[in-house]
């Protein structure tokens, strides 16, 4: 199980915001690059990096910043926010992004992300942000009328490579993950899911290993509970690996 720190970028700040609204945002470093760096330090595998002005305007806007965080952390790193186009895909794949995050294009402009996918194998992944169950698009302020079980099977077939699931109800308010709709995504995922949205504590992190053994569930995203410190990231990681050590047979020689 990875735990994947959240840096959301916005106005050059890094910052988390409640329930996805642009206007409820706690700004926890003036230093995106800086706060990355610190997760590293921290045993971070990998960062979880959001241009929020991206998402809300439909075009990336921190690009420095994105390429500054690629090219000083030692750990990979997934983006979304923004990316909208090939172009823009392309550009922040070269500066170093392991791999893409796509929401908007994903469920609105199917032939263009089944497009993009071809074009970058293994790279792109889709951001599926749920309130209510109804998928939401656009920075989270556009309903689409799906859920996850309606785009998931053709998301699939497009060459999706995995899924970011947030439960936006949850997002940044340290209410607890939402394990009924996580945990039924996971069963039928045919790729890997990453779930979002309310991982508070070390007791969420409990809840959310077992899925991992048994469904295609992967790990987890946290921000404010990281930034907050209700959940340690060494002390998650520790946990998880001794979890590891149990399962793991050992070998006499």
């Amino acid at each position: 199980m990875i735990l994947y720190p959240a840096v959301d970028i916005q106005e050059g700040r890094a910052v988390r915001l409640r329930q996805g609204r642009p206007n409820a945002s706690t700004v926890f470093a003036d230093d995106p690059v800086e706060t990355a760096l610190l997760w590293v330090g921290r045993g971070a595998q990998w960062l979880h990096v959001v241009d929020l002005d991206g998402a809300f305007g439909g075009a990336a806007k921190n690009r420095e910043i994105v390429r500054d965080i690629c090219r000083r952390a030692s750990v990979p790193v997934q983006l979304g926010g923004g990316i909208r186009d090939e172009g823009t895909a392309k550009a922040y794949l070269d500066a170093g992004a392991a791999r893409l995050i796509i929401g908007t294009m994903a469920l609105e402009a199917p032939d263009a992300f089944a497009a993009l996918c071809r074009a970058f194998p293994g790279k792109i992944g889709v951001s599926l942000d749920a309130a209510a169950g109804r998928l939401k698009s656009r920075g989270w302020i556009a309903d689409t009328g799906l859920t996850a079980q309606d785009v998931l099977p053709r998301l699939v077939d497009d060459g999706a490579a995995f899924v970011v699931y947030t439960d936006i109800e949850r997002d940044g308010m340290q209410s607890g993950v939402n394990l009924r709709a996580l945990g039924h995504l996971a069963e039928l995922s045919a790729i890997p899911v990453i779930a979002a949205g309310g991982v508070s504590t070390l007791a969420d992190v409990r809840k959310l290993y077992p899925l991992t053994l048994n469904t295609s569930l992967i790990g987890a995203i946290s921000g404010r509970a990281l930034y907050e410190g209700t959940l340690d990231l060494t002390l998650a990681n520790d946990w998880i690996a001794a979890q590891k050590r149990k399962t793991t047979p050992s070998h006499i020689c």
